[in-house]
This record gives C-alpha cells, sequence and structure tokens, in this order.
C-alpha cells in the first residue's frame, strides 16, 4: 500500500479502480456500487457485469492512466492503482487519495484482499475477507493432503499457455507458477522467470509438457495450432489440452477465483486423486458465499466451459 491511512475517506463511495484484478476484489467484498470509475470492459469481463450489475452504473475509462482532471470531473473520492501507474503521483498532488495495489502470489492476495476490506470500512466486507482465508487455507490443506504420497519427480509436467497469437507462457515467480505446484504440477516453463513470456514453438517442443493449459481467453479449438510440431507434443497426444476455466475473471490469473482454480487444476492434473470433485457444485457454492450470487447449473457450466454468460 501507498499513501498515509489519514488521508484516506472514512466510507468512500466514488472510486475509481485502475487494475483490472482489484475490480474482482471490490466487488467481492460487497463495493460494486462504490466503483465510479472503471478499466474494465462488459465484453472484457461479462460475468463480472452479470454478477455485478452495478458495475454498468461506472464510467468507463478508455485508458489505465487517466488525467487527475478526469478523476476529479468524476467526483473520485480514492483510487485503487498499480504502483507502477505513472499517474500516481500526480493524483496525490491534487489531493485525490490513491492506493497502489499489487500481488503475484497467494501471500500477497490475501494481503491485497485485507487492505481493501479495511478501507471500505464496512461489517460485511471484513466479514466476507476473514471468510475467504479460511476458505483458501483449507483448499490448500485438501490438496496437500491428498498429493501428500505423489513424488515430485512423477508430478506431470504443466505449460500455462496465456495466448496463442502470439504465443506467451507463464513461468516461475507467478500466481500461474503457484497453482501449478499447489495443484500437483511441475511448471514446464520453469526456467523462465515471470508472466507473458514470448516464445516459440519450438522452444514448447523442448519442453514438451505432459499437460497443456490454455489461458481462457484463446477463443475455441479452431485457433489450436496445427502442424507435426504441435501434433507431436506429449499433451496433444495424449489429449491433456485444456482450456481454462473463466469467471469474473480468469481463474488462472491474478484475482481470488485462484481458490477455485486450485481444485480445477489438480482435477484436471491428477483426475485420479480428484475423482469425486464436482467442479459444478464447487462453482456454485463458491459464488454463493463469497459473490452473493446464485450461479444456475447452466451458468456455473458456461463459466468452466470459458462461454460467456447466454
Amino acid at each position: 500500500m501507498t499513501g498515509a491511512i489519514s488521508e484516506l475517506p472514512t466510507r468512500p463511495a466514488h472510486i475509481a479502480d485502475l487494475w483490472y484484478a482489484h475490480n474482482e476484489l471490490l466487488i467481492m467484498l460487497g463495493g460494486a456500487s462504490t466503483i465510479a470509475m472503471t478499466v474494465e470492459r462488459e465484453s472484457m469481463s461479462p460475468w463480472m457485469y452479470r454478477l455485478a450489475p452495478d458495475l454498468r452504473a461506472a464510467i468507463q475509462l478508455p485508458s489505465t492512466t487517466p488525467t487527475a482532471e478526469t478523476l476529479l470531473a468524476g467526483h473520485v473520492d480514492l483510487v485503487f492503482a498499480t504502483p507502477s501507474l505513472s499517474g500516481m503521483e500526480s493524483y496525490r498532488r491534487t489531493g485525490i487519495p490513491t492506493i497502489g495495489v499489487e500481488f503475484h502470489d497467494t501471500a500477497g492476495l490475501l494481503h491485497c484482499l485485507d487492505l481493501t476490506a479495511d478501507v471500505l470500512g464496512t461489517p460485511h466486507a471484513l466479514e466476507v475477507a476473514r471468510n475467504y482465508r479460511v476458505y483458501l487455507d483449507a483448499t490448500e490443506k485438501t490438496l496437500a493432503a491428498r498429493l501428500a504420497n505423489v513424488p515430485e519427480a512423477s508430478r506431470p509436467r504443466v505449460l500455462h499457455i496465456l495466448s496463442l497469437s502470439p504465443l506467451k507462457v507463464d513461468g516461475s515467480g507467478t500466481m500461474i507458477d503457484e497453482w501449478i505446484h499447489l495443484a500437483g504440477g511441475r511448471n514446464a516453463a520453469g526456467e523462465i522467470k515471470g508472466s507473458k513470456h514470448p516464445v516459440s514453438l519450438e522452444q514448447v517442443a523442448a519442453w514438451n509438457p505432459d499437460i497443456i493449459i490454455l489461458g481462457g481467453m484463446n477463443g475455441d479449438a479452431a485457433s489450436l495450432p496445427s502442424g507435426p510440431v504441435w501434433s507431436e507434443l506429449n499433451a496433444v497426444k495424449a489429449g491433456r489440452v485444456y482450456r481454462n476455466p473463466v469467471g469474473v475473471f480468469p481463474w488462472d490469473r491474478y484475482g481470488t477465483e485462484f481458490a477455485l482454480q486450485l481444485q480445477w487444476a489438480a482435477s484436471v492434473i491428477h483426475p485420479e486423486l480428484f475423482h469425486d470433485t464436482d467442479m459444478e457444485e464447487i462453482t456454485r457454492a463458491f459464488y454463493r458465499r463469497f459473490f452473493s450470487y446464485d450461479l444456475t447449473q447452466e451458468e456455473a457450466r458456461r463459466i468452466l466451459a470459458a462461454q460467456p454468460p447466454a
């Protein structure tokens, strides 16, 4: 966090959220109606708007770096933004309370969630943050117990492909790397540090992963590569190429649906150990508990299939 607590409004009512991932945290904590300006779009995150229709009343900013004048014109009383955002100091100089938010692992996620709940200051937000911490901890312990007898060397090598065109993968030091390991896999791209790294198809062939998980925004099967290099990959030959679910935010990226991602990934990587995992019911229960939204079975199926609302 950046900025002093004393500078913040007691109960912010007109928030500008300039980090895509953080919008989900505000919504889960019951703060959707406080978002006055956002960088999100319904076309990009349709489930976010389905679960939080109040977001449609927010001004959609054309850039992640709006001017201080734009924020003042929107009567914003608080800004959430990534610390690297170039406009942060100008916002503060103009007198707009600004908080830097960012995380790269579960510890950072939980810290950011607690901070946001404290800033919102409502009993509901504080309770949801506490409950989520308990849920995530229980989920991680359940996975660890079932995976305890699986030696590291025999765990499948998993490659997470963020995008196919251009071809980009996620390496170590990321939340993607974290969920791969917690779900019982090894990151095939672990030698690379960080996320969104461009690579060649030949490099993917050199890694030759056992499992490929495609980012949920990659489109349908028609967008998959063709040709001998791709078709000879172990994951492709074994039929172990999966498209990641997309909900309020892409489950595989940076958000609270990380807790769902762990369970889905474990069931994909080790189906023999998690054969009783009912992701449809787990998904419905999660959104009911943390987003106060009662998904239908069809809606849960669409989220798991990375499809938008019907």
